[in-house]
């Protein structure tokens, strides 16, 4: 185990948040959505926003999207990222309705434009943790 991977928050699993987690560890998306009205949800929570519905239902979602916005961050939030700054940070619309923010691997920020298609990448962590990172998605993908 490097120092890194001592220092460096990893996600903590609830019950609430196990499908989505678990999902990710075997590199498919699956987010939650209310059972009610049908609206997609991320990051996974009892309640519906839109209905206050108590019921929900997971699915396979996309794994693509359009960059929203992003940041380059220079300085770590946290010092377990100190060695990999800079780094982006992608807000992606899903084609599944919801918005979601993660890493962009191979962070060349020269390359980013709002509405620029992305798709989903999978960072096996350790053997309990994967975690989604974008990447730019190539024409010939």
């Amino acid at each position: 185990m490097t120092q890194r991977d001592r220092d460096t928050p990893l996600p903590v699993p609830t019950a609430e948040s196990r499908p989505y987690w678990n999902g990710l560890r075997a590199h498919r998306l699956v987010l939650q959505r209310c059972a009610a009205c049908k609206r997609p949800r991320h990051y996974p929570r009892p309640m519906c926003a839109a209905c206050f519905s108590l019921d929900h239902e997971w699915f396979a979602a996309s794994e693509q999207g359009l960059v929203h916005s992003w940041t380059v961050c220079h300085h770590a939030f946290h010092r377990g990222f100190r060695s990999e700054t800079p780094y982006v940070l992608l807000t992606v619309d899903l084609t599944d309705g919801v918005r979601m923010v993660a890493p962009l691997v191979e962070a060349d920020a020269s390359r980013l434009s709002i509405g620029l298609p992305v798709v989903l990448d999978y960072q096996d962590v350790n053997e309990e943790i994967t975690i989604p990172r974008f990447r730019i998605h190539e024409r010939d993908e």
